[in-house]
């Protein structure tokens, strides 16, 4: 891996294809789920995923860009993409607003609209935004704003392997996501957090030990949650990494396993991201019942032993 060139901007930007057409007054996508709480039982999610300005990192794995505006919404559009999504949603106990980026990046979530957004959301038990660990400006306020809703930050460690991580293109350092979560960990603002599941340049062997890894650094830093999300293909550099021999997908096996060995430390919540599974699908004879066990540890926070399959 130490011979491999380094994964540059200008590469990843070289590979994208075109955005989706997205209306800065409509959320690109909304829905609800049933998640773990930290209190044992099961709380209605809703997601509202935000339509605004472009990240300005250039992350290599990420595919979040395809439905981004190139300039800044004007003010008043995050409230009413808002107000367009709780109207279409069943009541939720929860909400997250994620924006493709980072919330407190004042080109993305326009801070003279917190006031607006922190009216609509602050009856919801938990309201849960996305940031880079090194973009925080702010995160103070809008927590005295939500009051008394308690605040959540997501954010992306992706993995501590030290090869690894500075290839993601991130600009970030595990020493910035610790000083992050003892940021928000002062403020009395609770973390989550989203670690790769087999990122590119790892065998499927030593993704599996590297996240665990990475879900262990994460809990010790003050992380309450953590998202195990399975690396995708979908952004043009994935497919060029793919191409090259440097990424592959993760089997369901290994999503299955890290998820129940994650949970066996009884660090913290622990979540595998779902979205899309059946891309992931390689064996008729148990793809179905992974993904079954899967969300059953997802709901029960508990260990499952592995699916046995005498086909693979």
């Amino acid at each position: 891996m130490t011979d491999l060139p380094p994964i540059t901007t200008e590469w990843i930007l070289d590979q994208r294809g075109p955005k989706n057409s997205v209306d800065p007054t409509i959320p690109y996508g909304y829905f609800v789920e049933d998640e773990a709480s930290g209190l044992g039982d099961l709380e209605t999610v809703a997601t509202i995923l935000l339509t605004n300005r472009e990240c300005p990192l250039r992350c290599t794995m990420c595919d979040l860009w395809k439905n981004t505006t190139d300039v800044s919404v004007p003010i008043g559009a995050i409230p009413v993409q808002i107000d367009y999504a709780l109207a279409r949603l069943a009541t939720p106990q929860v909400v997250k607003l994620y924006n493709s980026g980072n919330f407190f990046d004042r080109q993305a979530i326009p801070r003279a609209d917190w006031q607006a957004i922190a009216q609509r959301v602050r009856h919801f038990r938990r309201v849960i935004v996305e940031s880079h660990p090194r973009l925080l400006d702010g995160v103070e306020q809008f927590q005295r704003l939500l009051a008394p809703a308690q605040l959540e930050v997501a954010m992306g460690l992706e993995s501590i392997h030290p090869q690894v991580l500075p290839r993601l293109n991130k600009n970030m350092t595990l020493d910035d996501f610790e000083g992050a979560c003892q940021r928000l960990v002062a403020a009395g603002i609770a973390i989550r957090c989203f670690i790769l599941l087999r990122p590119p340049w790892l065998s499927e062997e030593q993704a599996c030990q590297w996240a665990l890894k990475s879900v262990d650094f994460a809990f010790s830093a003050g992380v309450e949650c953590c998202s195990l999300v399975p690396t995708r293909a979908g952004n043009g550099a994935m497919e060029a990494l793919a191409q090259a021999g440097q990424f592959s997908p993760p089997n369901l096996s290994s999503m299955e396993m890290v998820l129940s060995q994650g949970l066996a430390m009884r660090r913290g919540r622990l979540l595998m991201d779902l979205w899309d599974v059946e891309r992931f699908f390689r064996c008729a004879g148990c793809d179905q019942q992974r993904v079954a066990q899967i969300r059953q540890m997802n709901r029960q926070q508990r260990p499952l032993p592995p699916t046995e399959c005498d086909a693979c």
